[in-house]
């Protein structure tokens, strides 16, 4: 079994003298100190090596391999497995040649300035990835707790949150927490106006006005919230097939005919981490689909120009499958064949020829049939009927 040679230690704004004796035993014994300026900075009376993070940050995993043999020690901010450089480290690294030495957090830190509890509050980050992340955590009420990019990432939220109704949210910024600079600044989103540090964690408090966009994260947003060119798995029906689906945390959809993405962009929504790969041969829908995933907060969404089942060709195995268009049989074959165990395969079938592709396979392969029909209701006239869509056939299986 491997030994330990790596260490990545939290540190916060109280330096060398925040860390536990035995902790900072380490870091004083260290050969090398990895870590960025502010790192170096709070620890600048030790003699070590120092080695800032690389560029590309990619190359810090190879960095530290060529490390292996010496005393080495990465210094990261607060708790190394939170939103953090530990998490990716112990991903490429086995986690038997590596020791976390976990110091307090800026979420714990945020929270108990705020007087939240933890269990209560979304925790978030956009530092180093698109702001559009927190717009499913958006809500009545909610409380966030968002670790931020830099000093203009609190204002370009604020804008966010005037523009969908969220104006009147109390926003604080934290900086420094623990440190002899801590720094506080409070306000309203639709007047925030403060100058703050860059390094700086964001509390929320989701107001919501009058025009607010309220967006649930459970399955069935509005139709009118996508862009879309009239061909898309509509509300009702994308409901249903998102429950057959069945998203879980970090688990990967492929979206086979991905059309405007409705379907990818409810599943990611779904849970947390959740990936999806949209397959779709049309660049103007193709475009339609990451505009949807940028305006609904998963701008991760994946996009394939091609057709199954050759487009599914090195791609990684899924967790889920969804065949809403190009429903063959090779399409099915291929997809079968690359799901994982436990993994749900829904087909929406709409045309006549597709739902004769899909009873066969049905008697083949078994599973759950299910014919919906929705109407909706409309003006006729001066008065209201019921105006009906066209009727879906679903085939749903699980692989054992």
């Amino acid at each position: 079994m491997a030994e330990p040679w790596l260490h990545i230690v939290g540190i916060g704004e109280d330096g060398m003298d925040g860390l536990l004796p035995a902790t900072r035993a380490i870091v004083e014994a260290a050969e090398v100190i990895v870590g960025g300026d502010r790192h170096h900075r709070l620890s600048d009376s030790l003699h070590a090596e120092r080695v800032a993070w690389p560029s590309p940050f990619d190359a810090l995993i190879e960095m530290l391999r060529s490390m292996r043999g010496r005393r080495v020690v990465v210094l990261a901010t607060g708790d190394p497995l939170w939103f953090s450089v530990g998490a990716r480290i112990g991903r490429a690294i086995d986690p038997a040649e590596i020791i976390y030495h976990p110091q307090v957090s800026a979420f714990q830190l945020a929270a108990a300035r705020m007087g939240w509890s933890l269990p209560d509050v979304e925790t978030l980050t956009v530092h180093g990835r698109p702001v559009e992340q927190m717009i499913a955590f958006v809500q009545p009420r909610a409380r966030l707790l968002i670790l931020t990019t830099g000093e203009d990432t609190p204002a370009r939220i604020a804008e966010f949150l005037e523009s969908r109704g969220f104006g009147e949210s109390r926003m604080t910024v934290l900086a420094a927490m623990g440190g002899p600079d801590e720094a506080r600044f409070d306000g309203l989103a639709e007047s925030w106006s403060q100058e703050v540090p860059a390094f700086n964690t964001l509390a929320v408090e989701c107001v919501a006005g009058p025009d607010a966009v309220v967006s649930s994260r459970v399955p069935g947003l509005d139709d009118g919230l996508f862009e879309h060119d009239g061909t898309m798995t509509k509300r009702e029906v994308r409901a249903a097939t998102l429950a057959r689906l069945m998203p879980m945390r970090g688990a990967l959809l492929w979206d086979i005919g991905a059309g405007c993405g409705s379907i990818a962009v409810e599943w990611m929504r779904g849970a947390r981490d959740a990936r999806a790969v949209g397959i779709e041969p049309r660049a103007d829908r193709r475009a339609m689909a990451a505009a949807n995933a940028l305006a609904l907060g998963v701008p991760k969404l994946d996009l394939v120009d091609g057709r199954a089942p050759a487009a599914l060709k090195g791609l990684e195995a899924p967790d889920a499958v969804f065949i809403g268009g190009g429903l063959a049989p090779d399409t099915f074959d291929a997809a079968w064949a690359a799901l994982r165990p436990l993994g749900r395969l829904v087909c929406n079938a709409v045309t006549l020829e597709s739902e004769a592709v899909l009873l066969d396979l049905h008697a083949r392969h078994g599973g759950d049939l299910v014919r919906m029909q929705v109407s909706r209701a409309v003006p006729v006239g001066g008065l209201t009927g019921w105006r009906p869509m066209m009727p879906v056939t679903q085939w749903s299986l699980v692989k054992r």
